[in-house]
């Protein structure tokens, strides 16, 4: 009895152990990660974010993560899996300059960690189209007729054909040149800062739609406002100074190749009143000459 009791129990504490041995490990949460399907591209490229190792707090409510670009601008996003995995849309900014930038995947609750990838912003290259192939003409077989045989009877009188030709005279007409109109803005955008100014305020022009590297001249009216120079994505940002101020609706013009149009309000303020300073000398000066007769009159009644 003994014997059996120890067996039995000996059988319980080798299932226990085997038991132990074959728990799993409990699974360690993923480091956060982000991949993108595109690395590089020009501006407006669309791509996919993908992320792990993002999990949602116990009290969350919002499972979303956003794509932000260099950290501050948001330009995509997508849903936050309860594994801490899930793929979302973006596009690149359409003002983003060449080169590098940063996007990072935010979760709006939960996970703390921001993973982050690098996508390179390339200059498009300008499309060349090749000229249609020159058509081919195959040469063209000859074959000459043998001459026909014409027999000649005694009695028989042979006359000619009388071929007529007839010539057609057209009439030509010419078609009068066209005249160009000025370039339009098409795509492009003059964006000012501000709306009303006052003279000495700074104000500062943007623009979109210009030809990479192209010369933008700046002009209201009569005045030219100065130039500056596009950059890779046909985008500039430029000072623009008033020579002479008047008040009233100023409509500043950017040329490089097409036309921009913005406008801005220009007000001029003036002294309500041009006596004050004219009143504060002659309060110094009646002030002073009391200060005088006093002294004069202290200096009789010593003396008397």
């Amino acid at each position: 009895m003994r014997t059996a009791g120890t067996l039995a129990l000996l059988g319980v504490v080798a299932y226990g152990a085997t038991a132990l041995v074959a728990a799993p490990a409990s699974a360690q949460p993923q480091a956060p990660s982000l991949t993108l399907s595109v690395a590089s591209g020009p501006a407006g490229t669309r791509f996919t974010a993908s992320w792990t190792g993002l999990y949602p707090g116990r009290d969350c409510r919002d499972y979303t993560v956003q794509i932000l670009w260099d950290g501050r601008t948001a330009i995509g996003g997508g849903p936050l899996g309860w594994r801490g995995s899930g793929s979302g849309s973006a596009v690149v900014p359409s003002g983003a300059t060449p080169g590098g930038h940063q996007v990072t995947a935010r979760p709006l609750c939960g996970s703390s960690g921001n993973p982050g990838a690098t996508f390179t912003v390339t200059v498009p290259q300008p499309t060349t189209t090749a000229p249609p192939p020159a058509p081919t003409t195959a040469p063209q077989a000859t074959t000459t007729a043998p001459a026909p045989t014409t027999t000649t009877r005694p009695t028989t009188t042979t006359t000619a054909p009388t071929t007529t030709t007839t010539t057609t005279t057209g009439s030509s007409s010419s078609t009068p040149p066209t005249s160009q109109s000025e370039p339009t803005s098409g795509d492009g955008v003059l964006t000012l800062d501000r709306e009303h100014v006052q003279p000495g305020d700074p104000l500062t022009a943007t623009g979109t739609g210009c030809q990479p590297g192209a010369t933008v001249t700046l002009s209201s009216q009569d005045q030219d406002l100065g130039t500056t120079t596009a950059d890779g994505t046909g985008r500039f940002s430029t000072g623009v100074q008033f020579t002479t101020v008047q008040p009233g609706r100023h409509v500043i013009r950017a040329d490089c190749g097409i036309v921009l149009v913005g406008s801005v309000d220009v007000a001029v303020t003036s002294s309500t009143s041009g006596t004050t300073p004219t009143l504060v000398v002659v309060g110094l000066v009646l002030l002073l000459g009391a200060a005088l007769l006093r002294r004069q009159f202290a200096g009789l009644r010593r003396r008397a």
